[in-house]
């Protein structure tokens, strides 16, 4: 393989005049960066799931705005940007949510546990598919559940690693005081897109067993080759009912430090209880949050699309990297998401996977034990970088395992 003949992409949205530069490498080191401080600086960071592309410009421009106006009270969302969420996720998925059934967050994982907070008794138990992101084991943990994991199942075809749902091992996860399902939809780090006939499988298990439905989409809007997206709760009335979305533009825009999330409860009840549990634990979203989430929603289609074409191909050169050049090392091909899931079962690494390529290449990659049962052996890759970048750390990655 010629890595150079991938290494220049210019995204052009469907304005014809617009182009979008993924390929532009920014620095990113400086003091408490989480992704590029983390590790010594000849270590390259293909770890934390944010990218290491600008937001879009709509949104820079309504951050410098808010900025510059230089005061930065106490803000409450308003009007316009509920009505650009609810018409966003009518535009992309056909769900018709109302402006009173979204209630916001300053994040998913405060959202998650607020949801076992206001839903979950000491003693019951929530089901979770592993291996899966580990806030969703801390977040009942921490409020005195127990967990009940089921291991989705792996087949292995050549190169190719494919994921399928397990629904008997599902069903029998659901003992008499399992109160919750947290369903991670799209699916991190696997980087599945749940079918409509999946989830329609695991909804009538958890209203057979009234089973509350807590469905984290925060991956949503990052399907690949126009995969589609099908939130949870759309699936059918009685299922909304019974089910809580968590949504946030942080994953697909690149504002994870903005401190910016929604949740989408359409049962009125439910979502009282959930408004009321919070009572003080959790502040409001800040100011710059709801500016960026504001320009996102109404003036970033373009840009994403040629998002997702970018990430697309950066996970097709990934994958056929590993194919003509590390074999050994097999791998799922993500839906959805910017993470590729790398299974060195076979790979002959002696040991951890994750310190292999840490010490020997000088690759940080998310050791897969941290994420559950089924992760053992694997390890995700985060391919949300300037193509140069994702392509030196494959390199260094192949150089090492043909010295070891």
């Amino acid at each position: 393989m010629n890595p150079t003949s991938h290494a220049s992409f210019s995204a052009q949205d469907a304005s014809p005049s617009a182009t979008f530069d993924f390929d532009q490498i920014i620095d990113r080191r400086r003091p408490g960066c989480v992704k590029w401080a983390s590790y010594p600086s000849d270590v390259i960071p293909m770890w934390v799931a944010d990218m290491d592309f600008r937001s879009p410009e709509p949104v820079r421009r309504a951050l410098a705005e808010r900025v510059a106006e230089g005061v930065f009270g106490y803000e409450f969302p308003h009007d316009a940007l509920t009505q650009a969420i609810c018409a966003w996720l009518e535009r992309r998925y056909c769900w018709r949510v109302q402006p009173n059934e979204i209630v916001f967050l300053p994040g998913l994982v405060s959202g998650l546990n607020l949801v076992c907070r206001a839903f979950g008794r000491v003693g019951d138990s929530a089901v979770v598919l592993t291996p899966v992101y580990f806030p969703f084991f801390s977040a009942p943990a921490n409020h005195g559940m127990t967990l009940a994991k089921v291991e989705l199942r792996y087949r292995v075809e050549g190169q190719r690693v494919h994921v399928e749902l397990d629904d008997e091992a599902f069903a029998r996860a659901i003992g008499p005081r399992t109160s919750l399902f947290i369903h991670c939809h799209p699916h991190n780090p696997v980087g599945h897109a749940w079918t409509r006939d999946e989830l329609r499988r695991l909804a009538e298990i958890c209203l057979a067993n009234d089973v509350l439905i807590c469905s984290d989409e925060i991956w949503s809007d990052l399907t690949l080759d126009g995969a589609p997206h099908v939130p949870m709760a759309s699936l059918a009335p009685e299922v909304a009912q019974r089910c809580i979305t968590l949504m946030a533009p942080s994953k697909t825009f690149n504002l994870p430090g903005l401190g910016f999330g929604f949740a989408v409860i359409q049962n009125e009840k439910l979502r009282q209880r959930f408004v009321a549990s919070n009572n003080g634990v959790l502040p409001h979203p800040n100011a710059l949050g709801l500016a960026a989430a504001q320009a996102a929603y109404t003036q970033c289609d373009d840009w994403l699309a040629a998002l997702q074409r970018y990430l697309s191909a950066n996970r097709d050169v990934m994958l056929d990297y590993l194919a003509e050049n590390m074999p050994e090392v097999r791998a799922t091909v993500p839906q959805a998401t910017y993470l590729g899931w790398l299974d060195c079962r076979e790979a002959g690494i002696a040991g951890n996977p994750y310190k292999f390529f840490l010490d020997r290449a000088r690759v940080a990659l998310s050791d897969g034990a941290t994420f559950g049962p089924g992760g053992e052996g694997f390890l995700r890759f985060n391919f949300g970088c300037p193509r140069a970048q994702m392509l030196e750390a494959l390199d260094r990655m192949r150089a090492a395992l043909r010295q070891s």
